[in-house]
Protein backbone atom coordinates (compact mmCIF):
# COMPACT_ATOMS: atom_id res chain seq x y z
CA UNK A 1 0.00 0.00 0.00
CA UNK A 2 0.99 3.65 -0.64
CA UNK A 3 2.87 5.18 2.14
CA UNK A 4 0.94 8.58 3.72
CA UNK A 5 -1.58 8.09 1.76
CA UNK A 6 -3.20 10.89 0.13
CA UNK A 7 -6.29 11.99 2.11
CA UNK A 8 -7.25 15.94 2.34
CA UNK A 9 -10.88 15.69 3.38
CA UNK A 10 -9.78 13.79 6.58
CA UNK A 11 -7.11 16.74 6.90
CA UNK A 12 -7.19 19.66 6.04
CA UNK A 13 -10.26 19.78 4.34
CA UNK A 14 -13.88 18.90 5.79
CA UNK A 15 -15.67 17.20 3.09
CA UNK A 16 -19.53 18.64 4.14
CA UNK A 17 -18.27 22.26 3.93
CA UNK A 18 -16.11 21.28 0.47
CA UNK A 19 -19.09 19.81 -0.58
CA UNK A 20 -21.48 23.06 -0.20
CA UNK A 21 -18.62 24.76 -1.42
CA UNK A 22 -18.86 23.10 -4.53
CA UNK A 23 -22.62 23.10 -4.88
CA UNK A 24 -23.02 27.21 -4.62
CA UNK A 25 -20.01 27.06 -7.48
CA UNK A 26 -22.35 24.91 -9.61
CA UNK A 27 -25.85 26.31 -9.05
CA UNK A 28 -27.06 26.09 -12.70
CA UNK A 29 -24.17 23.90 -14.23
CA UNK A 30 -24.23 21.18 -16.07
CA UNK A 31 -21.04 19.38 -14.60
CA UNK A 32 -18.11 19.87 -12.39
CA UNK A 33 -15.78 18.74 -9.76
CA UNK A 34 -12.98 19.18 -7.36
CA UNK A 35 -10.12 17.58 -8.41
CA UNK A 36 -7.50 16.73 -5.61
CA UNK A 37 -3.83 16.04 -6.16
CA UNK A 38 -0.57 14.72 -4.85
CA UNK A 39 2.22 14.26 -6.64
CA UNK A 40 6.01 12.68 -5.73
CA UNK A 41 8.85 12.09 -8.51
CA UNK A 42 12.44 11.24 -8.53
CA UNK A 43 14.64 10.97 -11.37
CA UNK A 44 18.49 9.65 -11.89
CA UNK A 45 20.60 10.36 -14.76
CA UNK A 46 24.22 9.05 -14.85
CA UNK A 47 26.39 10.37 -17.92
CA UNK A 48 29.30 9.21 -19.14
CA UNK A 49 30.17 7.55 -15.88
CA UNK A 50 29.16 10.42 -13.67
CA UNK A 51 25.85 10.82 -12.09
CA UNK A 52 24.85 14.44 -14.02
CA UNK A 53 21.07 14.52 -12.33
CA UNK A 54 19.45 13.54 -9.51
CA UNK A 55 16.50 15.51 -8.49
CA UNK A 56 13.01 15.22 -6.74
CA UNK A 57 9.81 16.57 -6.73
CA UNK A 58 6.49 16.99 -4.37
CA UNK A 59 3.65 18.83 -5.23
CA UNK A 60 -0.04 19.04 -4.51
CA UNK A 61 -2.97 21.08 -5.17
CA UNK A 62 -6.51 21.49 -6.18
CA UNK A 63 -8.57 22.30 -9.37
CA UNK A 64 -12.64 23.24 -9.36
CA UNK A 65 -14.28 23.26 -12.48
CA UNK A 66 -17.67 24.50 -13.17
CA UNK A 67 -19.21 23.63 -16.90
CA UNK A 68 -22.25 25.02 -18.78
CA UNK A 69 -22.54 24.05 -21.93
CA UNK A 70 -19.44 24.50 -24.39
CA UNK A 71 -18.15 26.80 -21.69
CA UNK A 72 -15.96 26.13 -18.54
CA UNK A 73 -14.80 27.96 -15.48
CA UNK A 74 -11.10 26.74 -13.89
CA UNK A 75 -9.64 27.22 -10.86
CA UNK A 76 -6.80 26.11 -9.07
CA UNK A 77 -4.30 26.46 -6.52
CA UNK A 78 -1.34 24.94 -4.55
CA UNK A 79 -3.26 25.86 -0.80
CA UNK A 80 -5.78 22.77 0.21
CA UNK A 81 -8.32 24.91 2.60
CA UNK A 82 -11.58 26.25 2.59
CA UNK A 83 -10.82 29.17 1.98
CA UNK A 84 -8.66 28.44 -1.32
CA UNK A 85 -11.73 26.69 -2.16
CA UNK A 86 -13.89 29.57 -1.56
CA UNK A 87 -11.88 32.04 -4.00
CA UNK A 88 -11.94 28.90 -6.71
CA UNK A 89 -15.33 28.66 -6.65
CA UNK A 90 -16.17 32.58 -6.91
CA UNK A 91 -13.72 32.61 -10.23
CA UNK A 92 -14.94 29.22 -11.81
CA UNK A 93 -18.90 30.60 -10.86
CA UNK A 94 -18.19 32.76 -13.27
CA UNK A 95 -18.61 31.17 -16.53
CA UNK A 96 -21.62 29.56 -15.48
CA UNK A 97 -23.98 32.81 -15.47
CA UNK A 98 -26.94 32.78 -14.74
CA UNK A 99 -30.06 30.34 -15.12
CA UNK A 100 -30.49 26.85 -14.89
CA UNK A 101 -28.52 24.07 -16.38
CA UNK A 102 -29.49 20.25 -15.67
CA UNK A 103 -26.31 18.36 -13.84
CA UNK A 104 -25.33 15.61 -15.54
CA UNK A 105 -25.48 12.25 -13.98
CA UNK A 106 -22.62 11.21 -12.10
CA UNK A 107 -19.98 8.30 -13.19
CA UNK A 108 -20.59 4.82 -12.48
CA UNK A 109 -18.61 3.45 -9.81
CA UNK A 110 -15.52 0.87 -10.48
CA UNK A 111 -13.57 -1.56 -7.48
CA UNK A 112 -11.54 -2.53 -10.37
CA UNK A 113 -7.73 -2.00 -9.82
CA UNK A 114 -4.91 -1.93 -12.83
CA UNK A 115 -2.20 -1.22 -11.69
CA UNK A 116 -0.03 -1.63 -7.77
CA UNK A 117 -1.10 1.17 -5.23
CA UNK A 118 2.87 0.36 -3.61
CA UNK A 119 5.06 3.77 -3.82
CA UNK A 120 8.06 2.86 -6.50
CA UNK A 121 10.16 5.26 -4.91
CA UNK A 122 10.57 3.26 -2.19
CA UNK A 123 11.25 0.19 -3.32
CA UNK A 124 14.94 0.41 -3.65
CA UNK A 125 17.62 2.42 -1.57
CA UNK A 126 18.80 5.28 -3.62
CA UNK A 127 22.60 3.78 -3.71
CA UNK A 128 21.26 0.73 -5.10
CA UNK A 129 20.14 2.76 -7.96
CA UNK A 130 22.99 4.66 -8.54
CA UNK A 131 25.27 1.40 -8.68
CA UNK A 132 22.65 0.06 -11.19
CA UNK A 133 23.14 2.56 -13.20
CA UNK A 134 27.17 2.35 -13.49
CA UNK A 135 26.82 -1.64 -13.75
CA UNK A 136 24.74 -0.09 -16.87
CA UNK A 137 27.55 1.83 -18.27
CA UNK A 138 30.03 -0.28 -17.28
CA UNK A 139 28.64 -3.49 -19.01
CA UNK A 140 28.18 -1.42 -22.53
CA UNK A 141 31.15 -0.49 -22.60
CA UNK A 142 32.58 -4.20 -22.38
CA UNK A 143 30.22 -5.48 -24.56
CA UNK A 144 31.06 -3.07 -27.19
CA UNK A 145 34.54 -1.90 -27.50
CA UNK A 146 32.75 0.74 -30.26
CA UNK A 147 30.89 2.40 -26.75
CA UNK A 148 32.58 5.87 -26.45
CA UNK A 149 29.29 7.08 -24.15
CA UNK A 150 26.73 5.54 -22.33
CA UNK A 151 23.44 7.66 -20.55
CA UNK A 152 21.04 5.88 -18.59
CA UNK A 153 18.06 7.16 -16.42
CA UNK A 154 15.84 5.92 -14.14
CA UNK A 155 12.45 8.00 -13.11
CA UNK A 156 9.92 6.89 -11.00
CA UNK A 157 6.40 8.99 -9.86
CA UNK A 158 3.63 8.20 -7.49
CA UNK A 159 0.13 10.39 -8.61
CA UNK A 160 -2.54 10.52 -6.02
CA UNK A 161 -5.80 11.54 -6.89
CA UNK A 162 -9.56 12.27 -5.03
CA UNK A 163 -12.05 13.85 -7.03
CA UNK A 164 -15.21 15.13 -5.06
CA UNK A 165 -18.64 15.98 -7.44
CA UNK A 166 -21.75 17.64 -6.43
CA UNK A 167 -23.86 14.72 -5.53
CA UNK A 168 -21.39 13.76 -2.88
CA UNK A 169 -19.39 11.04 -5.32
CA UNK A 170 -16.49 10.88 -4.17
CA UNK A 171 -13.85 8.67 -5.83
CA UNK A 172 -9.85 8.23 -5.79
CA UNK A 173 -7.24 6.38 -7.92
CA UNK A 174 -3.16 5.69 -6.96
CA UNK A 175 -1.01 5.49 -9.84
CA UNK A 176 2.47 4.52 -9.58
CA UNK A 177 5.06 5.07 -12.65
CA UNK A 178 8.63 3.99 -13.69
CA UNK A 179 10.36 4.04 -16.48
CA UNK A 180 14.35 3.08 -17.32
CA UNK A 181 16.03 4.35 -20.80
CA UNK A 182 19.60 3.74 -22.25
CA UNK A 183 21.43 5.58 -25.04
CA UNK A 184 24.69 4.74 -26.11
CA UNK A 185 27.10 6.43 -28.71
CA UNK A 186 29.07 4.66 -31.08
CA UNK A 187 32.45 5.33 -33.07
CA UNK A 188 33.54 3.45 -35.84
CA UNK A 189 35.82 5.34 -38.80
CA UNK A 190 35.63 8.48 -37.14
CA UNK A 191 31.37 8.12 -37.28
CA UNK A 192 29.16 8.19 -34.59
CA UNK A 193 25.69 6.98 -34.26
CA UNK A 194 23.35 7.02 -31.25
CA UNK A 195 21.06 3.72 -30.20
CA UNK A 196 18.23 4.18 -27.18
CA UNK A 197 16.03 1.78 -25.82
CA UNK A 198 14.23 1.48 -22.86
CA UNK A 199 10.45 1.27 -21.33
CA UNK A 200 8.43 0.95 -17.81
CA UNK A 201 4.86 1.38 -16.90
CA UNK A 202 2.68 1.46 -14.01
CA UNK A 203 4.68 -0.38 -11.55
CA UNK A 204 7.89 -0.20 -9.29
CA UNK A 205 11.09 -0.11 -10.52
CA UNK A 206 12.46 -3.47 -8.84
CA UNK A 207 11.46 -4.98 -12.43
CA UNK A 208 13.55 -2.72 -14.04
CA UNK A 209 16.62 -2.69 -12.19
CA UNK A 210 16.83 -6.71 -12.49
CA UNK A 211 20.34 -7.55 -14.63
CA UNK A 212 18.39 -9.58 -17.23
CA UNK A 213 16.06 -6.67 -18.03
CA UNK A 214 18.51 -4.23 -18.33
CA UNK A 215 21.31 -6.11 -19.49
CA UNK A 216 18.58 -6.75 -23.31
CA UNK A 217 17.83 -2.66 -22.77
CA UNK A 218 21.93 -2.39 -23.66
CA UNK A 219 21.90 -4.81 -25.81
CA UNK A 220 18.96 -3.27 -28.02
CA UNK A 221 20.48 0.38 -27.42
CA UNK A 222 23.82 -0.87 -29.07
CA UNK A 223 22.01 -3.05 -32.28
CA UNK A 224 19.91 0.28 -33.16
CA UNK A 225 23.69 2.32 -33.08
CA UNK A 226 25.55 -0.28 -34.92
CA UNK A 227 22.77 -0.52 -37.75
CA UNK A 228 22.66 3.76 -37.84
CA UNK A 229 26.51 3.20 -38.23
CA UNK A 230 26.05 1.35 -41.43
CA UNK A 231 23.16 3.33 -42.79
CA UNK A 232 23.43 5.12 -46.34
CA UNK A 233 21.70 8.26 -47.58
CA UNK A 234 17.41 7.22 -47.30
CA UNK A 235 15.70 7.77 -50.90
CA UNK A 236 13.00 10.20 -51.95
CA UNK A 237 9.70 9.26 -53.92
CA UNK A 238 6.58 6.92 -53.70
CA UNK A 239 7.34 3.65 -52.07
CA UNK A 240 5.61 0.36 -50.85
CA UNK A 241 6.77 0.68 -46.94
CA UNK A 242 6.25 -2.33 -44.63
CA UNK A 243 5.63 -0.46 -40.94
CA UNK A 244 6.86 -2.96 -38.13
CA UNK A 245 4.89 -3.89 -34.61
CA UNK A 246 4.36 -2.31 -31.47
CA UNK A 247 5.94 1.55 -31.16
CA UNK A 248 6.14 2.26 -34.60
CA UNK A 249 2.00 2.60 -33.45
CA UNK A 250 2.90 6.11 -32.69
CA UNK A 251 2.31 6.71 -36.31
CA UNK A 252 -1.70 5.43 -36.17
CA UNK A 253 -1.68 7.73 -32.63
CA UNK A 254 -0.22 10.79 -34.06
CA UNK A 255 -2.02 10.75 -37.74
CA UNK A 256 -5.74 9.21 -36.34
CA UNK A 257 -5.73 8.79 -33.05
CA UNK A 258 -6.04 12.78 -32.00
CA UNK A 259 -8.48 12.98 -35.19
CA UNK A 260 -10.62 11.07 -33.09
CA UNK A 261 -11.32 12.65 -29.77
CA UNK A 262 -14.48 14.19 -29.16
CA UNK A 263 -13.41 17.84 -28.70
CA UNK A 264 -11.98 18.26 -32.42
CA UNK A 265 -15.03 15.97 -34.04
CA UNK A 266 -17.81 18.59 -31.85
CA UNK A 267 -16.22 21.79 -33.76
CA UNK A 268 -15.77 20.40 -36.79
CA UNK A 269 -12.30 20.64 -37.30
CA UNK A 270 -10.86 16.95 -37.83
CA UNK A 271 -10.86 14.81 -40.89
CA UNK A 272 -13.24 12.49 -39.24
CA UNK A 273 -15.91 14.96 -38.25
CA UNK A 274 -18.76 13.87 -39.21
CA UNK A 275 -18.00 10.60 -40.53
CA UNK A 276 -19.43 8.04 -37.98
CA UNK A 277 -20.60 5.29 -39.82
CA UNK A 278 -18.34 6.07 -42.84
CA UNK A 279 -15.29 3.48 -44.15
CA UNK A 280 -12.17 5.83 -42.96
CA UNK A 281 -9.75 2.69 -43.21
CA UNK A 282 -9.06 -0.04 -45.80
CA UNK A 283 -11.27 -3.34 -44.53
CA UNK A 284 -9.66 -5.43 -41.55
CA UNK A 285 -8.49 -2.41 -39.99
CA UNK A 286 -9.89 -2.00 -36.19
CA UNK A 287 -8.61 0.77 -34.24
CA UNK A 288 -9.25 0.21 -30.38
CA UNK A 289 -8.64 3.21 -27.30
CA UNK A 290 -8.32 0.77 -24.31
CA UNK A 291 -7.59 2.19 -20.69
CA UNK A 292 -8.25 -0.72 -19.03
CA UNK A 293 -4.88 -3.16 -19.86
CA UNK A 294 -3.15 -4.02 -16.47
CA UNK A 295 0.13 -2.21 -15.62
CA UNK A 296 0.60 -0.13 -18.89
CA UNK A 297 1.61 3.34 -18.98
CA UNK A 298 -1.51 4.55 -20.98
CA UNK A 299 -3.86 2.88 -18.58
CA UNK A 300 -6.16 4.15 -15.61
CA UNK A 301 -8.44 2.94 -13.03
CA UNK A 302 -10.66 5.84 -13.68
CA UNK A 303 -10.15 8.93 -15.97
CA UNK A 304 -9.21 12.31 -14.37
CA UNK A 305 -13.28 12.94 -13.99
CA UNK A 306 -14.12 9.66 -12.57
CA UNK A 307 -15.40 7.43 -15.05
CA UNK A 308 -13.94 4.02 -15.35
CA UNK A 309 -11.83 3.70 -18.12
CA UNK A 310 -13.04 1.36 -21.24
CA UNK A 311 -11.99 -0.56 -23.90
CA UNK A 312 -13.39 1.79 -27.17
CA UNK A 313 -13.50 0.93 -30.40
CA UNK A 314 -13.01 3.61 -32.95
CA UNK A 315 -12.73 2.36 -36.45
CA UNK A 316 -14.13 -1.51 -36.64
CA UNK A 317 -13.32 -3.12 -40.11
CA UNK A 318 -12.37 -0.30 -41.76
CA UNK A 319 -15.48 1.94 -40.49
CA UNK A 320 -15.63 4.67 -38.27
CA UNK A 321 -17.67 3.87 -35.07
CA UNK A 322 -17.14 6.13 -32.15
CA UNK A 323 -14.92 9.09 -30.92
CA UNK A 324 -12.89 8.91 -27.54
CA UNK A 325 -14.68 11.70 -24.98
CA UNK A 326 -14.79 13.19 -21.41
CA UNK A 327 -18.06 14.52 -19.92
CA UNK A 328 -18.75 17.82 -21.68
CA UNK A 329 -18.12 16.73 -25.01
CA UNK A 330 -19.77 13.44 -24.56
CA UNK A 331 -22.82 15.14 -23.02
CA UNK A 332 -23.05 17.80 -26.00
CA UNK A 333 -22.41 15.22 -29.01
CA UNK A 334 -25.72 13.31 -27.31
CA UNK A 335 -23.76 10.25 -26.65
CA UNK A 336 -22.07 8.70 -23.15
CA UNK A 337 -18.76 9.53 -21.47
CA UNK A 338 -15.81 7.11 -22.79
CA UNK A 339 -13.14 7.31 -19.61
CA UNK A 340 -10.79 9.19 -21.94
CA UNK A 341 -11.49 12.73 -19.42
CA UNK A 342 -7.93 13.22 -18.83
CA UNK A 343 -5.79 16.00 -17.31
CA UNK A 344 -1.80 16.29 -16.57
CA UNK A 345 -2.64 17.74 -13.05
CA UNK A 346 -4.48 20.03 -10.76
CA UNK A 347 -3.75 22.60 -12.69
CA UNK A 348 -5.16 21.56 -15.71
CA UNK A 349 -8.59 21.01 -17.04
CA UNK A 350 -9.59 17.70 -18.64
CA UNK A 351 -10.22 17.14 -21.68
CA UNK A 352 -10.09 14.20 -24.55
CA UNK A 353 -7.40 12.17 -24.52
CA UNK A 354 -5.94 8.81 -25.53
CA UNK A 355 -5.09 5.95 -23.21
CA UNK A 356 -3.55 2.84 -25.19
CA UNK A 357 -4.32 3.14 -28.72
CA UNK A 358 -3.48 0.79 -31.17
CA UNK A 359 -4.73 -1.61 -34.23
CA UNK A 360 -5.68 -5.03 -33.76
CA UNK A 361 -3.94 -8.12 -35.28
CA UNK A 362 -4.68 -9.51 -38.56
CA UNK A 363 -4.42 -12.89 -40.39
CA UNK A 364 -1.33 -12.01 -42.70
CA UNK A 365 1.76 -13.78 -42.06
CA UNK A 366 4.88 -10.67 -41.93
CA UNK A 367 7.06 -12.80 -44.10
CA UNK A 368 4.82 -13.12 -46.48
CA UNK A 369 4.14 -9.33 -46.35
CA UNK A 370 7.55 -8.67 -46.54
CA UNK A 371 8.24 -11.00 -49.45
CA UNK A 372 5.58 -9.02 -51.06
CA UNK A 373 7.51 -5.84 -51.31
CA UNK A 374 9.48 -5.57 -54.67
CA UNK A 375 10.81 -2.09 -54.09
CA UNK A 376 10.59 0.14 -50.74
CA UNK A 377 11.02 0.55 -47.07
CA UNK A 378 10.75 -1.12 -44.18
CA UNK A 379 10.53 0.91 -41.08
CA UNK A 380 11.00 -0.69 -37.58
CA UNK A 381 11.45 2.29 -35.39
CA UNK A 382 10.02 6.08 -35.76
CA UNK A 383 11.06 9.36 -33.63
CA UNK A 384 9.49 12.85 -33.52
CA UNK A 385 6.77 13.37 -36.06
CA UNK A 386 4.26 16.41 -37.02
CA UNK A 387 0.66 16.07 -37.77
CA UNK A 388 -2.07 18.65 -38.73
CA UNK A 389 -5.36 17.50 -36.78
CA UNK A 390 -7.90 19.72 -39.35
CA UNK A 391 -6.43 16.91 -41.81
CA UNK A 392 -4.49 14.19 -40.89
CA UNK A 393 -1.43 15.22 -42.40
CA UNK A 394 2.00 13.85 -40.92
CA UNK A 395 5.61 13.86 -41.49
CA UNK A 396 7.39 11.10 -39.54
CA UNK A 397 11.28 10.42 -38.96
CA UNK A 398 12.29 6.97 -38.92
CA UNK A 399 14.81 6.11 -36.70
CA UNK A 400 15.33 2.55 -38.24
CA UNK A 401 14.52 2.00 -41.40
CA UNK A 402 15.86 -0.30 -44.67
CA UNK A 403 15.34 -0.78 -48.19
CA UNK A 404 14.01 -3.71 -49.43
CA UNK A 405 14.19 -5.09 -53.18
CA UNK A 406 12.48 -7.90 -54.35
CA UNK A 407 11.78 -8.96 -50.64
CA UNK A 408 14.85 -8.99 -49.85
CA UNK A 409 15.99 -6.78 -46.71
CA UNK A 410 19.03 -4.77 -47.78
CA UNK A 411 20.76 -1.56 -46.55
CA UNK A 412 20.13 0.34 -43.45
CA UNK A 413 18.43 3.84 -44.49
CA UNK A 414 19.04 7.40 -42.31
CA UNK A 415 16.88 9.95 -42.82
CA UNK A 416 14.00 8.55 -44.13
CA UNK A 417 10.88 9.89 -43.33
CA UNK A 418 7.52 9.21 -44.07
CA UNK A 419 4.71 11.86 -45.43
CA UNK A 420 0.97 11.08 -45.87
CA UNK A 421 -2.05 11.74 -44.37
CA UNK A 422 -3.96 9.58 -41.87
CA UNK A 423 -7.13 8.84 -43.62
CA UNK A 424 -5.25 8.22 -47.15
CA UNK A 425 -2.65 5.90 -45.08
CA UNK A 426 -5.47 3.82 -43.89
CA UNK A 427 -6.96 2.97 -46.97
CA UNK A 428 -3.50 2.33 -48.30
CA UNK A 429 -3.10 -0.82 -45.82
CA UNK A 430 -2.86 -3.99 -47.80
CA UNK A 431 -1.25 -6.08 -45.79
CA UNK A 432 -2.36 -6.59 -41.80
CA UNK A 433 -0.07 -8.92 -39.78
CA UNK A 434 -0.57 -11.28 -36.79
CA UNK A 435 2.61 -10.18 -34.78
CA UNK A 436 0.58 -7.64 -32.76
CA UNK A 437 2.36 -5.54 -29.93
CA UNK A 438 2.65 -2.75 -27.93
CA UNK A 439 5.04 -0.19 -27.20
CA UNK A 440 7.59 -1.30 -24.28
CA UNK A 441 6.23 1.91 -22.08
CA UNK A 442 7.66 5.00 -23.42
CA UNK A 443 4.80 6.98 -25.28
CA UNK A 444 4.29 10.61 -23.80
CA UNK A 445 1.72 12.80 -25.78
CA UNK A 446 1.18 16.36 -25.97
CA UNK A 447 -2.36 18.36 -26.51
CA UNK A 448 -3.25 21.92 -25.34
CA UNK A 449 0.01 22.36 -23.45
CA UNK A 450 -0.82 19.25 -21.60
CA UNK A 451 1.52 16.13 -21.28
CA UNK A 452 -0.22 12.65 -20.52
CA UNK A 453 1.28 9.27 -20.47
CA UNK A 454 0.15 7.23 -23.13
CA UNK A 455 0.68 3.66 -24.94
CA UNK A 456 0.19 2.65 -28.34
CA UNK A 457 0.81 -0.43 -30.70
CA UNK A 458 -0.53 -2.58 -34.05
CA UNK A 459 0.50 -5.38 -36.10
CA UNK A 460 3.42 -5.21 -39.12
CA UNK A 461 1.36 -3.18 -41.44
CA UNK A 462 2.18 -3.06 -45.47
CA UNK A 463 1.29 0.14 -46.78
CA UNK A 464 0.88 0.55 -50.97
CA UNK A 465 1.91 3.99 -52.53
CA UNK A 466 3.82 6.26 -49.40
CA UNK A 467 5.59 9.24 -49.55
CA UNK A 468 9.09 8.75 -48.35
CA UNK A 469 11.03 11.43 -47.83
CA UNK A 470 14.82 11.30 -47.95
CA UNK A 471 18.45 12.92 -49.03
CA UNK A 472 19.14 10.75 -52.13
CA UNK A 473 17.31 11.84 -55.16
Amino acid sequence: MAEDRFRPFETRLDEAEALAVLREALSGADDGEIFLERKRSEALVLDDGRIRQASYDASEGFGLRAVRGEVAGYAHATEISISALRRAAETARLAVGEGGGTLADAPAGTNRRLYTDENPLSGSEFAIRVETLREIDSFARELDARVVQVTASMAASLQEIEILRPEGLRIGDIRPMARLNISVILEENGRRETGSSGGGGRITLDGLMQREHWQGVVREAIRIAGVNLGAVAAPAGQFDVMVGPGWPGVLLHEAVGHGLEGDFNRKGVSAFSGRIGEQVAARGVTVVDDGTIADRRGSVTIDDEGTPSARNVLIEDGILVGYMQDRQNARLMGVAPTGNGRREGYAHIPMPRMTNTFMIDGKDDPKAMLADLKDGIYAVGFGGGQVDITNGKFVFNCTEAYRVRNGVVGEALKGATLIGDGPTAMGLIRGIGNDFALDPGVGNCGKAGQWVPVGVGQPSLLLGGLTVGGSAA
